[in-house]
């Protein structure tokens, strides 16, 4: 589950990928825009910072702006830095792997297999998600007549 962390940091980003960029933004209009608690915003930027994410600007007119262009930050990158690793198990993450306490054989552990599989479709699509697709709205999908019927048919059964 995305901490709320995690959620503090992607809205704080969005305040920051939408504004013109290399342009700093004070610490309290982030926080106000992106209504997030001023004192939990300054631990979770350093994080961002240290992982680059973020640059911080020191003066009178200092603040943070983002460390490279929303398209090159990704969901993934994010999550990681405030949540750390993206796998539900530490045998089938990719960034801090550990061999489970109480494992028999991981090449026949039916669960490793699942967690891998649900750690490589999570990992897809966040890596695939930037900020900037974030920020752009998308255009409304349109759906076939025939796919909505069908659709509807599942739910309630087949059509008088």
């Amino acid at each position: 589950m995305l901490s709320q962390k995690a959620r503090y940091a992607l809205r704080a980003l969005y305040v920051l990928a939408a504004k013109p960029a290399g342009e700093p933004v004070m610490i309290a209009d982030i926080a106000a825009e992106a209504r997030v608690p001023r004192k939990f915003l300054e631990q979770i930027l350093l994080d961002l910072k240290r992982r680059g994410i973020v640059h911080s600007h020191r003066g009178k007119h200092g603040g943070y702006a983002l460390g490279r262009t929303p398209d090159k930050i990704s969901f993934a990158e994010i999550i990681r830095a405030i949540d750390g690793p993206l796998a539900l198990s530490p045998c089938v993450s990719v960034t801090a792997y550990r061999r489970c306490d109480d494992c028999i054989d991981e090449a026949t552990c039916v669960t490793r297999k699942v967690l891998l599989a649900v750690r490589d479709a999570t990992a897809g699509i966040l890596e695939n998600r930037s900020l900037a697709e974030a920020l752009t709205p998308a255009a409304p999908k349109k759906i076939k007549r025939r796919q909505a019927v069908s659709g509807l048919s599942a739910v309630r059964g087949p059509l008088p």
